[in-house]
């Protein structure tokens, strides 16, 4: 599968999360007779899916179609696999402390294994938005010392002060 598929394979899959948890909300808290006033975490996982799963992602694809960054192979693996269990875990803790919430579940001591769940979580995406940083990088100096690598480095030549005093004076 190439990376255009997979990557619009993980939309439609974060699209569908998002939908059907904003239905999941909406269900779940009319039939817990939960005030449309009290803030839940329940009330932001379909927001988290479907900004981080569809907006960001459909950004990387448009990203991979114009600067292929699928062409630094392992970043654009390790990438996939860290922003996707980044998002995946956050939300489902996100989920879980929504649904304990709205349901009046006491976790007692397992409110701290949550949590710390939910910061995995969050490491795992920004370890992933570093990696697709850093292929962004990658692809921008890529295409600008691709073919034309040599006009780069005539221009960056002409550029250059011939002389400590020319740079100097330049300043």
């Amino acid at each position: 599968m190439t990376a255009l598929n997979r990557l619009f394979t993980a939309v439609c899959v974060y699209l569908g999360l998002g939908l059907a948890s904003g239905l999941a909300f909406r269900e779940i808290t009319k039939n817990a007779d939960w005030p449309a006033t009290d803030h839940t975490q329940l009330s932001v996982v379909h927001t988290h899916l479907l900004t981080l799963g569809v907006i960001v992602l459909l950004t990387v694809l448009a990203l991979e179609v114009v600067l292929r960054l699928s062409a630094s192979r392992g970043l654009f693996t390790w990438f996939q696999i860290t922003y996707h269990a980044g998002v995946l875990i956050s939300t489902g803790a996100m989920f879980a402390r929504g649904l304990t919430t709205v349901l009046g579940v006491d976790l007692g001591g397992m409110d701290a294994g949550l949590a710390g769940i939910a910061g995995l979580g969050h490491m795992l995406l920004t370890a992933g938005f570093v990696l697709l940083m850093v292929m962004l990088r990658r692809a921008i100096v890529r295409r600008g010392e691709g073919a034309s690598g040599q006009d780069a480095a005539a221009r960056s030549e002409a550029a250059r002060p011939a002389d400590a005093e020319g740079a100097i004076a330049s300043r």
